[in-house]
């Protein structure tokens, strides 16, 4: 059994020296990479002494390093971990076991279900932030996960192997966790104490322009996964909108058998139209998503029984 730590860091010198000896007390058997992506402090140099795995990429954003992480790295089972030392090693056993033991495909450090990070975090706006994406994304897709954006998760290689990365930034735990919900992969959540940063170690993410990246990106997937259902809430408002723009049009009819208010009919017309052409789109792009869907299914037969074949090589050899 081969576990991969995987760290992404950027400017981490405070803490990814503490973060790797940790997890070599935990994970002892482990094999951990740390991705420098252009860090311009000592992070490199500290993880080189440090005598694990050291790469660099060179394209910034988070979702950059974890997409290069998992083409790179070929394991059983996989950790990733903050380089902030905000995520205790001590749980990384507890993410391991339910992979290993096929509960789950992966599973989620969770921070806000014991109360851990909205007692240690003091940056304004974070904890709205996460429970405005959680109540969000679990309205949209029926689900009930607590913690939508930790940073601390653990992956077997069938959810490695398959996860089509398009986020280059702070949104690719975004992603994880809906890609998750849309094509029925095993989730588990486990709660962990979170600890804030110490003291003189700055957080990358920018309340509100990674914000907005992750509520975008949010809308992007719901439109991509669930094109009909978000077509639809369009049409109903744009019905709303022809609606009271074309009662009045139409009471004014009933009453003098003929329409003054020609441009609020046409409003009203247009608005309709636009509604059904709405519509349409959705019930045309759902049978794309559903056909994309089960070729998916099919793709991920197909890895699975090319990572069987491989655990019974590795057992002959």
């Amino acid at each position: 059994m081969k576990v991969a730590v995987l760290i992404p860091c950027y400017n981490e010198e405070l803490t990814i020296g503490k973060v790797i000896d940790d997890f070599k007390h935990e994970l002892p058997e482990s094999d951990i990479y740390v991705y420098d992506n252009n860090s311009t402090d000592k992070t490199k140099v500290i993880a080189t002494e440090k005598g694990v795995h050291v790469v660099e990429e060179r394209r910034q954003g988070k979702g950059n390093v974890v997409r290069s992480m998992f083409f790179d790295i070929d394991a059983d089972y996989y950790i990733m971990v903050d380089g902030d030392d905000t995520y205790p090693a001590e749980a990384a056993r507890d993410l391991l076991e339910p992979l290993i033991n096929g509960e789950a495909d992966m599973t989620i450090g969770d921070r806000l279900s014991n109360g851990a990070y909205e007692d240690e975090n003091k940056r304004a706006f974070h904890n709205f932030g996460n429970n405005l994406v959680r109540n969000l994304i679990n309205r949209l897709y029926k689900s009930n996960i607590n913690d939508i954006m930790t940073g601390y998760r653990g992956f077997n290689k069938l959810f490695v192997r398959s996860f089509p990365i398009a986020s280059a930034g702070y949104e690719i735990e975004t992603e994880m966790s809906i890609h998750s919900l849309d094509k029925r992969f095993k989730v588990k959540e486990l709660p962990i104490d979170y600890r804030d940063r110490p003291s003189g170690s700055e957080s990358k993410l920018n309340t509100f322009s990674d914000g907005f990246k992750v509520i975008k990106t949010i809308f992007t997937l719901f439109k991509d996964y669930k094109p009909l259902e978000f077509f639809s809430i369009w049409a109903g408002f744009l019905t709303l909108l022809g609606l009271i723009a074309g009662v009045p049009v139409i009471l004014e009819f009933l009453r003098f058998h003929y329409i003054y208010k020609v441009p609020s009919a046409i409003l009203a017309v247009g608005l309709v139209m636009m509604a059904m052409l709405s519509l349409v789109c959705g019930l045309i792009l759902d049978t794309v998503v559903n056909n994309a869907r089960k070729q998916y299914e099919v793709d991920l037969h197909q890895i699975h029984e090319s990572l069987k074949r491989e655990r019974e090589q590795v057992m002959k050899g």
